[in-house]
């Protein structure tokens, strides 16, 4: 990284837009941690599945339905959240899905039947969407050499929430019931999401890396929203 830094003139498009930098990486690392943080929505619904079905007095086939719900708005926001980081830069997907996944836990919280309950998780779904395709798509720009590492590493965040909130979860919901601990996440959301914005306040260096860049043959006949659409597409998969 340092060498390419070296042989670089100071005053092209790319040593001056601060990608590869150890900005960057701070940035990655913030991204890392709005995904953990933000994928709560995707893996908390099959850990309360049970208390919310004994609650409610569902089918285990009713009571699925949230998570369904949750699939649909994560793959339907995550389009919607792309075309506004492409217009807007990502804090605007950053701020509005940290409100609609805080939101959405709250409506959980105090839901009275599963309609209701489903439509939250639907808002869930959607805020969830704005922690993985968006901060891919931020996190390209701000690297040249590493790019794809970078946003593989940016990618698992999502995966780390895997890891990390199920157990959370679980032992809230034994000890404070699922209609707490969803109120609980909420505001833990809004607690640890909303700092972490601080660290993307620059905006990305879009087209001082498109300068920078090396001449590329051939050309992928793909239209734009296609190629949006099938990461989130793979995601539900």
């Amino acid at each position: 990284m340092e060498s390419d830094r070296l042989t670089a003139p100071r005053n092209s498009p790319a040593a001056q837009s601060g990608a590869d930098s150890s900005y960057a990486w701070r940035r990655l690392a913030a991204s890392v941690a709005l995904g953990t943080t933000g994928g709560v929505g995707m893996w908390s619904m099959p850990v309360v599945l049970p208390a919310v079905q004994a609650e409610f007095g569902v089918p285990r086939a009713d009571a699925s339905l949230p998570f369904t719900l949750t699939m649909l708005g994560f793959a339907c926001g995550g389009i919607a959240m792309g075309r506004l980081q492409d217009r807007f830069g990502i804090l605007a997907p950053a701020l509005l899905g940290i409100g609609v996944l805080s939101l959405g836990f709250l409506a959980a919280s105090v839901s009275p039947g599963l309609w209701t309950f489903a439509l939250s998780y639907m808002l869930i779904g959607i805020g969830a969407s704005a922690t993985f395709g968006p901060l891919m798509a931020d996190v390209s720009f701000w690297f040249t050499t590493r790019r794809s590492i970078a946003v593989a590493i940016a990618a698992a965040g999502n995966y780390l929430a895997g890891t990390i909130w199920p157990p959370v979860i679980q032992h809230a919901v034994a000890a404070a019931g699922w209609r707490h601990t969803h109120a609980g996440v909420s505001l833990a959301c809004l607690a640890i999401m909303l700092p972490l914005l601080a660290f993307l306040r620059r905006p990305a260096p879009r087209h001082a890396l498109a300068q920078s860049a090396p001449a590329r043959t051939g050309k992928l006949d793909v239209p734009p929203g296609v190629l949006q659409a099938l990461p989130e597409l793979a995601s539900c998969s």
